[in-house]
C-alpha cells in the first residue's frame, strides 16, 4: 500500500462490499462522453445504461439519474452548429438536444414500464431556502411513486457565473436534495490514475482513496471531457465535496459492459472515494455547496479550536480580520491564519458591523451595535470541514 491511496485488490472488494452493502437510495451521473459519439446520442449505449438502472430498481434500490448529454445531442442534429463554443451557441444547442435527450431516455424506459420525469435546474434556481426545498419535496415525491428523476443542468437559461461547473458539480448537489448514499460517476475514463493514461504509458489506475489531500490533487490534469465540461480534475473536486458531507463516491468508466451492475455486486471497478466525515444533514448541504461565498473571516487559533474541535458558534472574540464586502444573512468562509478553509456559515451580521467588533467580546459587541447577538455565525447555520 502506498500513502494511503490505494490497496491490494482482494482487500479492496471486501470493504466495496461492505460499503455498498446497506446501499439503497443510489445517485448515477453520466458524462456527456458516455452517452455521445461524433453523430450525436449513442442510443445503444443509452440503451444499455437504461437496461442496468432497470435492474437495480428491481433489485429494490431508489435511483436518481443526473445525465449530461443535451449540447452534444444539439449539436448531432445541428451539425452545421457544432463547432461553435459561444455561451449563446450553447445554450441554443442545449435547447435543440434537451428534448432528443429526454425523449430517448423515456422510450427506452417505457419497455420496464418505468416512468420518468425531467428536471433542470440552475444554481441561483436553489440559492433561496424556500425554492431549495421546493425541488427536494419535488424529487422526493417523484421517488416516492417510483418515477425516475432524470436532471441536468438548464443550460439554456443559466448564466456562465451561475452555472454549476459541470454536473460532477451538479450531482454533488442532487446527492443532498434526494439524502442518497452514494454516487456513482460514470465517464470514458476507468477511474483515477497516478499520473495522466494518455501521455503515461506507465500510469497505475488507484482502486481507492482514503483521503483527498493535495498528492491526489496533483494526479488530476486540467483537460476537459471529450464532449462536456469536466475531467478527472472535477470528479475530484467532486469527490472531495461528497466525502467532505459523510458520503462515498465511485468514478469508473460507463464504457465498461454492465458497469453499474457489477459494481453493485462489489467487484473492483473504477476509483472508490471513503467519505471522510460523518453525514450532513438539514440545511448543511444547502449551506455548504448551494449558497455562494460572498467574504472571508480570518480566525485566531482559539476560534478555529472552537468551531472545529469544541463545537461552539463563531464569536466576534476570535475573527482577526473581514475581507470582501457581505451583508447579514450572506454565506462566507471562515480561514485559518495559514489561510486554510475550516468552516463556512451564515453571518449574522454584514461585514462593516463585523469590522467595528474585531475581537471584541460578546458584552462589547452589545455595546457598539443595536440588536446585536451573540455569534457571529451561530453553530446551526455553520459547516466545519473535517482533517
Amino acid at each position: 500500500m502506498s500513502n494511503n491511496t490505494h490497496l491490494e485488490t482482494n482487500e479492496f472488494v471486501d470493504i466495496t462490499k461492505r460499503n455498498l452493502a446497506h446501499i439503497k437510495k443510489l445517485v448515477v451521473k453520466v458524462g456527456s462522453a458516455v452517452l455521445t459519439d461524433k453523430n450525436g446520442l449513442d442510443i445503444l449505449r443509452l440503451n444499455h445504461l437504461v437496461t442496468q438502472l432497470a435492474q437495480l430498481r428491481n433489485q429494490g434500490l431508489e435511483i436518481t439519474l443526473v445525465s449530461s448529454g443535451a449540447v452534444a445531442a444539439g449539436r448531432g442534429r445541428l451539425p452545421s452548429k457544432a463547432k461553435l463554443k459561444t455561451v449563446r451557441a450553447k445554450q441554443a444547442l442545449a435547447a435543440v438536444g434537451q428534448g432528443i435527450l429526454m425523449q430517448a431516455y423515456a422510450a427506452a424506459f417505457v419497455g420496464y414500464e418505468m416512468p420518468v420525469a425531467q428536471v433542470l435546474l440552475t444554481r441561483d434556481g436553489l440559492i433561496e431556502r424556500e425554492r431549495y426545498n421546493n425541488v427536494k419535496n419535488t424529487l422526493q415525491t417523484l421517488l416516492e411513486w417510483s418515477v425516475l428523476p432524470i436532471i441536468n443542468e438548464n443550460d439554456t437559461v443559466a448564466t456562465e457565473e451561475l452555472q454549476f461547473t459541470d454536473n460532477d458539480q451538479l450531482s454533488v448537489l442532487v446527492l443532498n436534495l434526494v439524502e442518497a448514499e452514494l454516487l456513482v460517476c460514470l465517464s470514458d475514463i476507468d477511474g483515477l490514475y497516478d499520473c495522466d493514461p494518455r501521455i503515461h504509458s506507465h500510469a497505475r489506475l488507484i482502486h481507492e482513496v482514503q483521503q483527498i489531500n493535495d498528492t491526489i490533487l496533483q494526479m488530476a490534469g486540467d483537460s476537459p471531457g471529450r464532449a462536456g465540461r469536466g475531467g478527472m480534475k472535477s470528479k475530484l473536486q467532486a469527490a472531495r465535496m461528497v466525502t467532505a458531507c459523510g458520503i462515498p463516491m465511485i468514478v469508473a468508466s460507463g464504457r465498461e459492459p454492465n458497469v453499474l451492475l457489477r459494481i453493485m455486486a462489489g467487484e473492483v471497478l473504477g476509483t472508490f472515494f471513503h467519505a471522510a466525515r460523518r453525514r450532513i444533514h438539514g440545511k448543511r448541504p444547502w449551506i455548504a455547496f448551494t449558497l455562494p461565498r460572498k467574504g472571508r473571516l480570518l480566525l485566531d487559533k482559539g476560534a478555529v479550536h472552537a468551531v472545529t474541535k469544541a463545537g461552539k458558534s463563531l464569536l466576534a472574540v476570535g475573527i482577526k480580520a473581514v475581507e470582501g464586502r457581505f451583508q447579514a444573512g450572506d454565506c462566507v468562509s471562515c480561514v485559518s491564519e495559514d489561510g486554510k478553509e475550516v468552516a463556512i456559515g451564515i453571518s449574522n451580521y454584514g461585514s462593516g458591523d463585523i469590522q467595528k467588533v474585531l475581537g471584541c467580546r460578546s458584552e462589547k459587541v452589545c455595546s457598539i451595535l443595536s440588536n446585536a447577538k451573540d455569534e457571529v455565525i451561530h453553530r446551526d447555520n455553520l459547516v466545519v470541514w473535517e482533517d
